[in-house]
């Protein structure tokens, strides 16, 4: 059988991944939120993929928090608002290229409502679905084998603290449990913002294992925070 693929070079490989919006607390106690899509998640802890200079990953290193907030659908013209906008001051020249400008009221601007969390100072986005509070867990260097790019891109890996769902979302009869046919993830997918169908394709199979046995320590361990973090 003939191969009826061709080889490419496309400048991102962004095949679909969920928007987050990050918030964080600034120096001056202000909060400050970026919308960003290279994310994912095990257990209650997620990777995020942040050049090291912006803002969000500025304020993550100083404050070790942040909520990731995971907008639907509904909020993508929020995102849309903040896209092109940096908390930092003195723009750096690569995104002065890329057309960025300063906005120190990131939540104003997207029409968003901070609303306080219960384990970090960063407050959370009410518009929201969903918002999980996190503090920093460590920081990896991406690219670092590479000299023109070494230093300028982080992965973050980030522990959940609190898991903030609206209650449309659940599944019938379960108080732990997200129903992925409620759910509908705001999704970029190479630069354009998509939804998901809420039908599913086919039975999984996965789907016959528990949830409970993908129960990781992390979930005790928030359970014993009381009150905000740093």
């Amino acid at each position: 059988m003939s191969d009826p693929h061709v080889t490419i070079e496309p400048s991102i490989l962004y095949f679909g991944t969920p928007v987050v919006l990050i918030s964080t607390q600034n120096e001056d106690g202000t909060a400050n939120l970026a919308p960003m899509s290279a994310a994912w998640w095990i257990g209650w802890r997620c990777m995020l993929g942040l050049q090291t200079a912006s803002k969000t990953p500025q304020n993550m290193i100083r404050t070790g928090q942040c909520v990731l907030n995971l907008p639907s659908p509904m909020q993508a013209d929020a995102v849309n608002r903040l896209a092109r906008l940096t908390g930092t001051q003195t723009i750096p020249a690569l995104k002065q290229r890329l057309g960025y400008a300063y906005e120190p009221s990131k939540f104003a601007v997207a029409g968003l409502t901070p609303v306080p969390s219960q384990t970090v100072t960063a407050p959370r986005a009410l518009e929201c679905p969903i918002q999980l509070e996190a503090v920093v867990s460590a920081q990896h260097g991406m690219m670092d084998d590479d000299p023109q790019v070494a230093g300028l891109i982080s992965a973050f890996e980030v522990r959940i603290t609190r898991v903030h769902v609206h209650p449309g979302l659940l599944m019938d009869g379960h108080e732990n449990r997200i129903d992925p046919a409620k759910w509908q993830p705001l999704i970029m997918n190479f630069q354009k913002l998509y939804g998901v169908s809420g039908t599913e394709i086919v039975p999984s199979r996965l789907a016959e294992i528990e949830e409970k046995h993908y129960r990781m320590p992390d979930v005790e361990r928030a359970r014993g925070v009381t009150e905000p973090i740093g």
